[in-house]
């Protein structure tokens, strides 16, 4: 089993970050701590509104923006590949797609490799 995770996007979610970018610029990455509330969703930010941390981990880019991980949660789910999509909702309360009527989700699958 890999203990290297891969990070990819659906249509919609690129969609999203596309318009986001629009609107924010092309500086933006996005954070996933594994806290509660909206600490679990994958969020996004302006690069220099959030600052990453020496215990964060670069999981990889989606749209060509950087997707980092808390490490403790890295540890938890090496062994998956995730996928980020956008659906409708109410996005994270700091996330820069708060507002717009949809949010980004991760979804997951188990890797075996």
């Amino acid at each position: 089993m890999s203990d290297r995770m891969s990070v990819t996007a659906t249509e919609a979610a690129l969609d999203l970050l596309a318009e986001l970018k629009s609107r924010f610029g092309e500086q933006l990455l996005f954070h996933q701590s594994g806290g509660c509330c909206d600490g679990s969703a994958p969020m996004c930010f302006q690069q220099g509104d959030y600052i990453v941390g020496d215990h964060d981990v670069l999981v990889g880019e989606i749209g060509g923006v950087p997707f980092y991980m808390n490490a403790d949660q890295y540890q938890r789910w090496k062994h998956t590949d995730l996928v980020i999509d956008a659906i409708s909702g109410i996005g994270g309360m700091f996330s820069l797609e708060n507002g717009s009527g949809r949010r980004f989700l991760t979804r997951s699958d188990v890797c075996i490799r």
